[in-house]
């Protein structure tokens, strides 16, 4: 299959405010047609990412290219790019029509152009009755859908997307998900979207870019990101996960809490330090005698689609999903299959402290 032709290119972009870095010397590249998805916790450069491709921010240092023209200068009114955020700005004394239509009217379109073409763009997001309606009588999500159209009838190559689900409930926010990226699909144009949530970047995104404290620190499909993280950051952010320090005794044989693991990783030397990551869908629960490890139950979460146990296997307590219940206090063995062993370089300590810090702040 053919690579999509790259349409934006942050080169070098770095971002002060008052002294205060941002954004760290980014690199990034976003082919046409895409959906991409910035995401991390609040503070950590995305939104300021997507300010810069609107044209709302300026670079400090660095340059953004679009379609191989330099537009690091470029107002935002000439860029090929419209923005939806999380207040959605419509105009209440403008009725659903109106609002869609705003920017037509003011390009002077024809009258007939522009019926035509929100009437399609009510088509599109499945409000082709309410051109009439106020948009103060339209819940939150009907009121996105009506922003969204009025910056695609503009036809921009890129939608900029601020975290325009933040306000809509779970159930909406869920229907949205899949609405968003059925519109992207159909259209056939770029999608750049920023949330700090993992479903909506899971659920939605051709690539996923994880950003902390300014800088990338994963840029890969949703299913590479989750299942192959490249740091415990990663791993934690997106989706649940357990880390325990190990050591590669040598290529596909790992040990860790006093027991070897076959896996699938090498290159990282004999006995090296490494950590080591298991999903807790992954590991397998097992009777005791046939465990690799075995451990106490110590507690039971009904979660609805899985039971989340607490594992204590003595040097390590194992978060684990599973559809069938051990009861608190039993003692069952612990092993996983080598697919789903995945180890990475060691995180400094110090390091490892903050993310462990910022993961029960959001628990």
């Amino acid at each position: 299959m053919q690579e999509r032709p790259r349409l934006i290119t942050l080169e070098n972009v770095s971002k002060e405010y008052d002294g205060v870095t941002v954004l760290s010397d980014i690199n990034l590249y976003i082919r046409k047609n895409e959906f991409v998805t910035l995401l991390g916790p609040s503070g950590c450069g995305k939104t300021t990412t997507l300010r810069i491709i609107g044209g709302f921010e300026k670079a400090t240092t660095g340059r953004v290219m679009f379609d191989g023209q330099d537009i690091t200068d470029l107002p935002p009114y000439k860029r090929k790019v419209n923005t939806v955020f999380q207040k959605y700005a419509l105009f209440p004394h403008l009725n659903v029509f109106e609002n869609i239509a705003f920017g037509l009217n003011v390009a002077k379109r024809p009258k007939d152009e522009i019926r035509e073409r929100v009437e399609k763009m009510l088509a599109l997001v499945n409000l082709r009755q309410y051109g009439k309606r106020s948009v103060e009588s339209l819940s939150g999500g009907q009121q996105q859908r009506i922003a969204i159209a009025r910056a695609l009838i503009n036809e921009p190559e890129v939608l900029l997307l601020d975290e325009p689900l933040g306000a809509l409930d779970l159930k909406l926010r869920q229907e949205m998900q899949l609405e968003l990226k059925r519109m992207q699909q159909m259209l056939g144009i770029t999608f750049i979207f920023v949330t700090h949530d993992q479903e909506e970047a899971l659920t939605m995104s051709d690539i996923i870019v994880v950003m902390k404290d300014g800088n990338i620190q994963q840029i890969g499909t949703p299913k590479d990101v989750y299942d192959e993280p490249k740091s415990a950051f990663v791993a934690n952010f997106i989706g649940q996960s357990n880390i325990v320090r190990g050591t590669m005794v040598q290529d596909e044989l790992v040990n860790f809490c006093g027991a070897d693991f076959p896996c699938v990783d090498k290159g990282f030397g004999k006995d090296t330090p490494v950590d080591v990551l298991i999903r807790p869908e992954d590991l397998q629960i097992v009777p005791p005698e046939q465990g690799r490890l075995t451990g106490i139950v110590r507690s039971v979460l009904f979660k609805g689609v899985h039971y989340e146990m607490i594992i204590d296997s003595g040097a390590m307590r194992f978060k684990v999903h599973s559809t069938v219940m051990q009861p608190e206090g039993s003692t069952v063995g612990l092993d996983v299959i080598p697919f789903n062993i995945h180890i990475m370089k060691p995180m400094p300590l110090e390091i490892e402290a903050e993310d462990k810090d910022a993961e029960e702040a959001t628990a």
